[in-house]
């Protein structure tokens, strides 16, 4: 009963103090570039997150995120990607090596950013965040693999995180971006 009390008391507390939960707009990353990349500028956006890797089974979806990019960046809708080593060494490159790799290849014109780790001990905040649902209010789960999705609602918050093995061009993904 004091632990039901306790948490009543805390609710109320929070709702009166102003708390909020975080959302993916209180993040600002680096881009490929080196460029400053505030989430908050993409307030009212659908956001596809992903973590990326030049050397691994799942590259060629690049060519479907560019893809989806293109049919729906007019629909206030962004990919943002992510390089990361941290599976089987499959991004060794530096930024630079990235972004051409990524250019020449797949033709992307969506934001990447710097690479990052998503898991682990060195995990950056960003995936810290999209992985603790103390956090997003929404999930826990580790990044499994490289292309793993995260889906970020309008509203700032995580909404689903889609398998390293559906194509971004999967019904699943392209009917939520849709979706209002």
């Amino acid at each position: 009963m004091k632990k039901f009390a306790f948490l009543i008391l805390s609710a109320v507390f929070m709702s009166f103090s102003g708390f909020s939960q975080e959302s993916i707009y209180d993040f600002k990353v680096e881009t490929i570039d080196g460029e400053e990349f505030n989430f908050s500028d993409y307030k009212g956006y659908k956001i596809l997150i992903i973590n990326t890797a030049s050397k691994c089974g799942f590259t060629p979806q690049y060519e479907q995120l560019e893809e989806i990019y293109k049919d729906f960046k007019d629909q206030k809708f962004i990919i943002v990607g992510f390089p990361s080593n941290d599976f089987m060494k499959q991004e060794p490159g530096t930024n630079e090596e990235i972004a051409e790799f990524c250019q020449k290849n797949y033709g992307v014109t969506f934001p990447m950013m710097a690479k990052v780790s998503v898991k682990g001990s060195e995990q950056c905040d960003l995936f810290n965040f999209l992985t603790d649902s103390e956090r997003n209010g929404a999930s826990s789960q580790e990044v499994k693999w490289n292309f793993q999705k995260f889906l970020i609602g309008r509203d700032g918050q995580l909404e689903m995180v889609i398998s390293p093995k559906i194509k971004p061009t999967d019904a699943e993904i392209t009917n939520w971006i849709s979706a209002n």
